[in-house]
């Protein structure tokens, strides 16, 4: 084998051996797309969409108001699934008077051994009745243009 060299180039690391190039070498994980806010009804199911490159290919996590979520992965009976693309789905929302565990603020977090990436934080917010009455009633008595 002839001499190696690696060269940087926009933030890759290129392998070059007897001056051919072999491959990309890996690099860190960025997210190429993040979660947006969502209001969902209770009992619903819902996703947050999260998706992130990296070589190698970058786990996901998801945090929620700063606590690492539980899903499917850690227990099979969870309403939450990490999705092979590393959204998070729930097959349904949990909402009741004394326990909102699905409510509040999400990043999705994704890492390889050359670092990590966070997310925008995301809110899902359980919608009453009532908001969903007066949203449905607000749509529905729109003035035709």
């Amino acid at each position: 084998m002839g001499p190696l060299a690696l060269i940087l180039v926009g933030g890759l690391l290129y392998c070059q051996v007897d001056g051919s190039r072999l491959r990309q070498e890996d690099s860190p994980p960025r997210i190429v797309e993040h979660p947006s806010d969502l209001i969902v009804s209770k009992g619903e199911p819902a996703t947050l969409n999260c998706k992130a490159e990296g070589r190698p290919s970058p786990t996901v996590e998801w945090y929620k108001d700063g606590e690492r979520v539980e899903t499917d992965k850690d227990d099979p009976r969870s309403h939450r699934m990490l999705l092979p693309s590393g959204s998070l789905f729930f097959l349904r929302i949990v909402h009741g008077r004394r326990s909102k565990p699905d409510e509040g603020s999400y990043v999705c977090v994704a890492r390889n051994y050359l670092g990590e990436a966070v997310s925008r934080n995301a809110s899902l917010e359980v919608a009453c009745e009532s908001t969903i009455n007066y949203m449905t009633f607000s749509y529905f008595s729109q003035p035709s243009s």
